[in-house]
């Protein structure tokens, strides 16, 4: 029994370390929203904690074993996900292979195949128990795949509709008529792109037809080291000196990004910010069907489902509700 507790504990936790490591990459490929994440280590930077993963994992696991009831029953599901995971794990390593120059490329390949068909023969017969249980983690990964391909192609497909109106940055400022009218105040336009506008701004020049004295472009860049002097957080470039900056802010994967308290290191650069005159200014894309639609109806509809559960931008950022703004866009997919 203690052996047997002691194995439950190990694959438990290897388990929950994986999953951790594959959500947390997935969301940096673009493959899932943005989800937070809490580093436990300043030394190792893949030592994660993602409460929702977590959570989520528990209650799966609960409802697994009020379904399944007993060990022996869920030996079909378990052969099938270890096979399963064999069999993917061979073919990745042969795709990696592939694309290498290794002269010893050949034997390489061929060592895989032979893995690959004694794998192949484990799945065919634990796949034979499909009806037996067989079919819970192979409807997980048909689940877990077709919502990370959901949201990887619509966050494409919007991407390239806001694409259409990029404008770069250094161009801005002559896109401005003289007269544009001006009011009093700070405006930050938040923009994971720094070398173009951000939609949200042209969105509200074009309804709005007016702009701060001042604005900034800020955009939250993530460092490679767990944290950051504040001396090393800040970059400002001058666009319009007076009127048009753009700004970087930094933080490194221990520390969770505070844009209101970061923005105070800016007076370094000669930028001073009052927080009660400063108005964060970000977008919100709202999803409608397009006249020829580039995803399907049910995809469309998962996106939006996905696209309202992520967390909201001025929570992780920290901005304070009473100074931000948000505009939406209708994008047709």
């Amino acid at each position: 029994v203690a052996l047997a507790t002691a194995a439950t504990v190990i694959a438990s936790q290897a388990t929950i370390s994986g999953a951790f490591s594959m959500t947390q990459q997935a969301t940096r490929l673009g493959y899932l929203p943005r989800i937070p994440v809490t580093h436990t280590s300043e030394s190792a930077r893949g030592q994660i904690y993602i409460g929702h993963v977590n959570w989520t994992m528990l209650i799966m696991v609960v409802l697994l074993v009020l379904d399944f009831k007993s060990s022996s029953a869920i030996a079909s599901a378990y052969g099938v996900a270890v096979s399963g995971t064999m069999v993917l794990t061979t073919l990745l390593i042969g795709v990696i292979t592939l694309d290498s120059r290794s002269r010893a490329k050949p034997f390489l390949l061929a060592a895989i195949a032979a893995i690959a068909l004694v794998e192949l023969v484990f799945f065919a017969a634990n796949a034979m128990k499909f009806t037996e249980g067989g079919w819970f983690p192979l409807a997980c990964g048909v689940v877990i795949f077709t919502m990370l391909t959901t949201w990887k192609r619509a966050e494409g497909v919007v991407m390239a509709r806001e694409g259409k109106i990029r404008v770069p940055v250094e161009a801005f400022p002559a896109m401005l008529s003289p007269d544009m009218t001006r009011v009093e105040g700070t405006a930050v336009y938040l923009s994971p792109d720094s070398g173009s506008v951000p939609p949200v701004l042209l969105h509200n020049l074009k309804h709005n037809k007016v702009l701060h004295e001042r604005v900034i472009f800020l955009t939250v860049v993530d460092a490679e080291v767990p944290r950051l002097a504040d001396g090393e957080r800040t970059e400002v470039r001058v666009i319009e000196r007076g009127r048009l900056y753009q700004a970087l802010l930094s933080y490194g994967f221990m520390e969770e990004p505070d844009v209101p308290r970061g923005l105070k290191l800016l007076e370094r650069h000669g930028l001073r910010l009052e927080s009660m005159q400063t108005t964060f200014f970000l977008g919100r894309s709202t999803i409608a069907r397009a006249t020829r639609p580039g995803l399907l109806t049910w995809r469309r509809e998962l996106f939006r489902w996905m696209q309202r559960n992520s967390p909201a931008t001025a929570e992780y950022f920290k901005l304070l509700p009473e100074r931000v703004v948000e505009l939406g866009t209708r994008v047709t997919i």
